[in-house]
């Protein structure tokens, strides 16, 4: 038993590895992550996080690639849920079970696997409903992460996302949406600055020529 519970703590804290790092990353950007406390979104204003702690809250955060990052989120979601509900299972099957706990074990399998059920839905209604590249959705402590991979996310499309997750999870949930640029556009981003650097620089050079070229005419006219 104390060997189940060090391998079910080993995996808790990979994947809370897993999540800092992607908010380690996610943090200081130019995307936008709408939060719904749970009340109506429709009779919400939109403010500025550091304005307001109400409604749907604003914040920055980086622009990154998200496609491994998503993967590897949903695997160790995965692998987590799938030892605990191994776990459970033993439980039930265990003759040194009570018959409260068995039950106990019994329920959360079920919760787990309707939680499941719900992320499953959202994430297919999203990306059936949209264009987005990705969709991860996660839920944890009576809150629901809706992470979306397009180039712009307007403040009416996340609140239409917030509405969607309160009603497959309740009305009562708090949502988060995050959305990440697409790679092609942060490519493209990459692009033009590199571009804009290189005209610049060559702007900066042309003019040291042409003060060198005036330099030596105005020698010449003196002599």
């Amino acid at each position: 038993m104390l060997k189940k519970q060090t391998v079910w703590l080993l995996t808790m804290l990979s994947l809370m590895v897993v999540l800092s790092v992607y908010y380690i990353f996610s943090a200081n950007g130019n995307d936008l992550a709408f939060v719904d406390d749970g009340q109506d979104a429709a009779s919400e204003d939109v403010v500025p996080a550091t304005q307001s702690e109400e409604g749907i809250e604003v914040d920055n955060i980086e622009n990154v690639d998200s496609d491994e990052l998503f993967t590897t989120i949903r695997m160790e979601i995965q692998d987590e849920r799938s030892r605990k509900k191994s776990q459970l299972t033993d439980v039930v099957a265990s003759a040194n079970a009570s018959a409260t706990e068995k039950d106990e074990a019994l329920q959360e399998i079920d919760g787990l696997e309707e939680l499941e059920t719900k992320e499953l839905i959202l994430q297919e209604q999203l990306l059936a409903s949209t264009e987005y590249e990705d969709v991860l959705v996660r839920s944890n402590n009576g809150k629901v992460h809706i992470h979306v991979k397009t180039e712009e996310l307007p403040v009416t499309e996340a609140a239409n996302i917030m509405q969607m997750a309160r009603d497959e999870f309740g009305e009562d949930v708090k949502a988060e949406v995050n959305f990440q640029p697409t790679a092609e556009t942060t490519d493209m981003e990459d692009t033009t600055e590199t571009e804009e650097a290189a005209e610049t620089e060559e702007t900066e050079e042309t003019g040291e020529v042409q003060e060198g070229e005036e330099s030596e005419d105005t020698t010449e006219t003196e002599e």
